[in-house]
């Protein structure tokens, strides 16, 4: 099967090579590696998606009067608006591209857990270079049994997380929905709000619901968000200061 090939199988090797390298073969510790490692090779997708979403609020003013001037001329408005996205250096489909990156990672997990079963490794999908770890450890730290569901503490630090990245993301367009319609402000008040308390109280459930393994995956992505974000303003504050010099 093409989709197990060309994803699964690799990603699952990368992970199970990760294990067999991890101190004491801690699985923990080799699902940490896996998501940083997946993150740092798709960095440019996530920063776009950060950048893209500045633009968007910066230029929020400009993409209103587009719309209110070529209301009736559909063609027009498409022109002038990606006119001003090529502007702005804005890349629209940038955040679908960040989403996508996460789902593979997350398949990979799941393929070794709970169709594989760890600490059973799948050698027939192993490749030559790729070796089974001597020790498959599922206690991650040796606190953490990562097959075990309902950690409320893992959960907890989701949730806190989740709430953070969502709060810098809501964050970024406060600018852009002040300039919008009166009509438009509460829509986008209302989504901001589910993005802040109902995201994170999903992501929170769902790493009590699952094994901890899913919750440690969640707070690793989590933290990553963070510190891109964090890296990401550092640099376009740079940059705007640069250019106010």
């Amino acid at each position: 099967m093409w989709f197990q090939t060309l994803l699964i199988q690799p990603l699952y090797n990368v992970f199970i090579f990760l294990i067999s390298v991890a101190p004491g073969g801690d699985v923990g510790l080799a699902i940490i590696a896996l998501t940083l490692v997946m993150r740092a090779l798709f960095y440019p997708a996530f920063a776009a998606s950060i950048r893209t979403q500045m633009g968007m609020q910066a230029a929020q003013a400009e993409l209103d009067e587009i719309n209110k001037k070529y209301k009736d001329d559909s063609n027009a408005k498409a022109q002038h608006t990606m006119a001003l996205y090529k502007e702005k250096n804005i890349r629209p489909f940038a955040g679908f591209v960040a989403l996508l990156v996460q789902i593979p990672i997350f398949l990979a997990l799941y393929f070794a857990f709970f169709r594989e079963g760890l600490p059973h490794i799948a050698t027939q999908l192993l490749y030559s270079f790729v070796h089974a770890p001597a020790v498959v450890n599922l206690h991650f730290l040796g606190v953490i049994n990562l097959l075990d569901p309902h950690n409320i503490v893992l959960s907890a630090l989701v949730a806190v997380l989740q709430y953070g990245v969502a709060h810098f993301t809501t964050s970024r367009t406060k600018a852009g929905i002040a300039a919008m319609p009166e009509d438009r402000q509460m829509a986008q008040r209302m989504q901001q709000q589910m993005m802040l308390y109902f995201l994170p109280a999903v992501m929170a459930f769902a790493s009590y619901s699952l094994p901890a393994a899913v919750g440690l995956y969640f707070a690793t992505g989590n933290v990553v968000s963070l510190g891109q974000e964090w890296v990401i303003r550092k640099q376009l504050a740079k940059k705007a200061r640069s250019k106010a010099v």
